[in-house]
């Protein structure tokens, strides 16, 4: 049998994650792929959940109608990312990679 997740706001461990959005967004929105589940996000700062232990991968990318842009990923280990904030920044042009980075 597995455990239920805890209720929202009873996590001790929190990241704050920044979405920068690109000069060229063009009403695209950021999706956040944390362990494999996608969920939609807005530009600009939010904080989320990590757990207790292991490492996490956190996964962005923009999208809009026609087409998906700006993908990065990173793992951090979750003990240590407690605390931390997460940047993303899409690429300069609307194709190509963008960048995460782990601060403090």
């Amino acid at each position: 049998m597995t455990e239920a997740p805890l209720p929202s706001g009873t996590t001790r461990r929190r990241v704050e994650l920044r979405l920068h959005e690109p000069w060229f967004a063009w009403g695209a929105r950021p999706t956040v792929v944390v362990d494999g589940v996608s969920q939609p996000a807005q530009w600009g700062s939010g904080t989320w959940a990590l757990p207790d232990a292991g490492s996490v991968e956190f996964a962005v990318f923009g999208i809009n109608r026609r087409w998906r842009f700006g993908a990065a990923s990173v793992r951090v280990d979750a003990a240590a990312a407690a605390g931390a904030v997460i940047e993303y920044r899409a690429g300069a042009l609307p194709f190509g990679p963008g960048t995460l980075v782990v601060r403090g």
